[in-house]
């Protein structure tokens, strides 16, 4: 079981329309990545901004074909997320 200090750190997140984005960094708590092709299932556009006061971590990844991923959890260094298929996908996703 990953702890919390173990898990990865979204480095970075050019989504700007996240309620979740404050300057290119992503405040949620814990992010959930998968979907068909590695999407940021926290990503939500509402019309105003939360979070919390330091970067955001991945907190489970779906994507089982993902090299970093392992037991359904993330382990990448950290994190890049950007627009790719969807307005919201992790770009560090890299299949096996």
């Amino acid at each position: 079981m990953t702890s919390l200090q173990d898990m990865p750190q979204v480095q970075n997140c050019t989504v700007d329309s996240c309620s979740y984005n404050s300057e290119h960094s992503c405040h949620a708590g814990a992010i959930t990545v998968g979907g068909d092709h590695a999407h940021c299932g926290t990503f939500v556009e509402i019309s105003f901004r939360g979070g919390l006061d330091r970067n955001g971590l991945v907190g489970a990844c779906h994507r089982s074909d993902c090299v970093h991923n392992d037991k359904l959890e993330c382990h990448a260094p950290g994190v890049q997320v950007g627009p790719s298929t969807d307005a919201a996908d992790c770009l560090t996703y890299e299949a096996r």
